[in-house]
């Protein structure tokens, strides 16, 4: 008689079989698939304020640089808004001797985002094989690869790096980091990450109102051979 009692017992069934507490099972009647926004066309000085809005930056004593993400855009993103994220955020950080990269609150982000920022902290040859990502409904594999060229110039490979994470480290901030760690390009501070995904789809169980939230898709780190998910 109550479906949302039945969802949460389903799902603790389900976590308790396969041992994956990403897995759940809702009942929404009211669900509507979400759709992916287009790049808003707005100016590209209003885009980069809001994105600003998610970006705390700080020179701290020692002329160590903080700098705080909780969303990390895509690459198509960061290309129509660059010039201008490059004057407000990065050329304050760029003199700097060493710098924290606060993760903490970074729950959300663009896939093509990590080849963005984790080419800012390596060199521009030889390119290195940063990531694949395995989906699995399209059957295919996407290699990321570091960057050759980016929008200003790169932090290096010589400055201390340190990235702050928090169990609520989630997604795109967690393959971040892991491929830092693993490149041995950055000290990673703080508490496990949440062990998310990069792609949950939510599909539905036959004609009812209840839905399956599932991972598709899995990234799989060249240099350990393994994944950051769930870990």
């Amino acid at each position: 008689p109550d479906p949302g009692t039945l969802a949460s017992v389903l799902t603790e069934g389900v976590k308790n079989t396969i041992g994956d507490s990403r897995v759940k099972v809702t009942y929404e009647p009211e669900y509507v698939p979400a759709v992916p926004p287009a790049m808003p066309d707005i100016p590209p000085e209003q885009l980069a304020g809001m994105i600003k809005a998610t970006v705390k930056v700080e020179v701290l004593d020692s002329n160590i640089a903080y700098l705080k993400i909780q969303h990390i855009i895509g690459e198509e993103m960061a290309q129509k808004v660059g010039p201008l994220l490059l004057e407000y955020i990065w050329d304050k950080v760029l003199p700097t001797s060493a710098m924290i990269l606060d993760f903490r609150s970074a729950v959300s982000g663009e896939l093509s985002g990590i080849p963005y920022i984790v080419s800012y902290y390596t060199d521009s040859e030889p390119l290195i094989h940063i990531d694949s990502v395995y989906d699995r409904p399209s059957d295919i594999t996407t290699e990321l690869w570091s960057m050759p060229t980016l929008l200003g110039k790169r932090y290096g490979t010589s400055k201390p790096l340190m990235i702050l994470t928090s169990k609520n480290t989630l997604g795109v901030a967690e393959d971040v980091a892991y491929c830092l760690k693993n490149l041995k390009r950055a000290t990673i501070v703080g508490e496990n990450t949440a062990g998310g995904t990069v792609k949950i789809d939510k599909i539905k169980v036959g004609d009812t109102d209840f839905y399956v939230s599932v991972p598709v898709a899995k990234s799989i780190n060249p240099i350990t051979g393994k994944s950051w998910e769930i870990d």
